[in-house]
């Protein structure tokens, strides 16, 4: 398939299909004829061939759809075009077999659109940890445990080894279905601790809690020394804000150790990243930036089973466009992987209402609540018990067969 990419793209309203139609290049009279089509299924696939584009366009036609393209397409004036195929899940299915008669690799991409309708079907059923398998029948709650003196949040609150156990067992108690450890804070801002400070604040509580505690313990960290002694002191997931860019090594370690992974978005560094917040197309440099991070992970020997992704709310982000991410979330399915959304007490809800650090929960609860509608089969908070509830709540609402075959 060479750098082509798919994803179904959300247009909920007339300023998002314009928006789309606008950022894939076409002619602006032609944006207005197309917008009137975008209320089927459409799926964006990226950096085509002209001939592959007009081919693509002349059968989603012949079947009833309409395929949107950059001007200068049809006269192959232009290298590449991205393309938005609009239609219904028949046609589009329709559309597939004829693709497989093509030339030009497009039995590929008949495959990409096949694969990418399948992820409408619901999220993956299990999320592979290298000591078991979670079953994702419904929303997992992820608990934070930060044991620094410096997170934004709970900063200092569980620095004390005996302090952060007892957080940990009370938030398997209230529910937890993963306990998140972190020993560096990676707030806007930060400053980056030693290896071994790291090594030193986690590891007492990683190896008590993997005694106290039945629900698996995940580890947010970038650096691949770090990784590796957390998961042999009774960790089963690595959670790293870099996606595996910051430390070349991690993704062996985690291939090594045989670790789930998730997988998150930023740019920069924790002390950059608000710095560099500009995007031309935010959800789909994202999701571009993750196929990089899957990529990476693959090529290192990383079972798919064992990836989630996470689009970074928060992580050179602007407030806006964390509302976005969340509005549009479902675009994240396009991975087949669990997508974890860690939207808990952050900045940007504190900027929308008005409130602050400390007056977030109905707020958290508020995108907690949207993200697993949208989605998300992993959510990351710091009240548990609270968003247990909210989550639970949420996913009977919109998965109600789930409820009473359960």
């Amino acid at each position: 398939m060479g750098d082509i990419r798919g994803r179904i793209v959300s247009l909920a309203t007339t300023e998002d299909a314009r928006r789309e139609l606008a950022l894939l290049g076409v002619d602006p009279v032609g944006v207005e004829m197309m917008i009137p089509k975008c209320w089927t299924r459409c799926i964006k696939l990226s950096a085509l061939k002209c001939h592959q584009a007009n081919i693509l366009k002349q059968e989603m036609l012949s079947v009833g759809g309409d395929a949107a393209v950059a001007r200068g397409t049809v006269a192959c004036s232009i290298p590449v075009t991205d393309v938005l195929l609009i239609g219904t899940d028949k046609q589009l299915k329709r559309l597939c077999k004829k693709l497989m008669q093509q030339p030009f690799n497009l039995a590929s991409v008949a495959s990409m659109v096949t694969s990418l309708l399948a992820t409408q079907q619901g999220a993956p059923a299990s999320w592979s940890t290298s000591r078991r398998e979670l079953a994702l029948q419904r929303p997992l709650v992820m608990g934070i445990l930060n044991v620094t003196p410096d997170s934004f949040s709970d900063g200092n609150h569980y620095l004390d080894p005996g302090r952060a156990v007892e957080h940990g067992i009370r938030m398997a108690a209230e529910g937890a279905d993963i306990i998140d450890i972190g020993g560096e804070s990676t707030r806007p801002g930060s400053d980056p601790i030693s290896t071994e400070e790291e090594l030193r604040r986690i590891l007492p509580v990683i190896s008590a809690l993997s005694e106290k505690v039945s629900c698996p313990l995940s580890v947010d960290t970038w650096k691949h020394e770090v990784a590796r002694q957390a998961m042999a002191a009774g960790a089963e997931i690595i959670n790293d804000i870099s996606g595996f860019t910051f430390d070349p090594r991690m993704a062996s370690v985690v291939a090594e150790t045989g670790a789930a992974a998730v997988l998150m978005h930023t740019r920069g560094t924790p002390q950059t990243m608000q710095h560099n917040t500009g995007y031309s197309d935010l959800v789909g440099e994202i999701i571009a930036a993750l196929h990089d991070s899957v990529t990476l992970a693959e090529n290192a020997g990383i079972a798919r089973s064992k990836l989630a992704v996470d689009p970074g709310i928060g992580f050179a982000k602007q407030a806006a466009h964390n509302l976005e991410i969340l509005n549009r979330l479902n675009e994240f399915a396009c991975f087949g992987l669990p997508i974890l959304i860690g939207s808990s007490r952050k900045s940007f809800i504190g900027t929308t209402l008005g409130r602050t650090t400390g007056e977030r929960l109905y707020g958290t609860a508020a995108t907690v609540a949207l993200a697993v509608a949208r989605g998300a089969r992993i959510v990351r908070v710091h009240d548990v018990r609270e968003m247990r509830d909210v989550a639970d709540m949420a996913f009977a609402i919109t998965h109600p067969s789930r409820l009473t075959s359960e």
